[in-house]
């Protein structure tokens, strides 16, 4: 159940798309074991983004993850380093990518709902979040 928004400048050939969503993918399975891993990529061109009051400043790649509760924080680190590098080689040389921003928007599950109820009412994400959780 992992949503993830990527945000960065227009221009992304679809082959550098493609690797990025299978590289933040697979950094999003090996964190959270979770098979629904959706991803939107959101383009924006230059004269739509602005840096510090500066339109058209070189964009800033941003990935936001709305995802389960991660207790361990070298598991947090890892996934944030992976999506790091999978956005700074995608936007090489199209966007500032010394400058990544990976946001961790975590939940927990009972203030997730799918399928019209709730996630701690899934015995299957339970068992889910109790494993994220050890």
């Amino acid at each position: 159940m992992p949503v993830i928004h990527i945000d960065g400048p227009a221009g992304l050939p679809q082959s550098a798309r493609q690797k990025l969503v299978r590289e933040v993918t697979r950094a999003a399975d090996e964190a959270y074991h979770v098979p629904d891993v959706r991803i939107w990529l959101r383009e924006t061109p230059a004269d739509g983004y602005a840096q510090d009051g500066e339109l058209g400043a070189r964009i800033r790649p941003v990935a936001t993850l709305q995802v389960p509760e991660l207790s361990s924080i070298d598991a947090r680190r890892t996934l944030v380093g992976r999506v790091n590098a999978a956005l700074a080689d995608a936007y090489a040389g199209l966007a500032d990518t010394e400058n990544v921003i990976v946001f961790l928007d975590d939940y927990p599950l009972e203030r997730v709902g799918w399928a019209g109820r709730l996630q701690s009412d899934v015995p299957e994400m339970v068992t889910l979040a109790e494993r994220l959780a050890g």
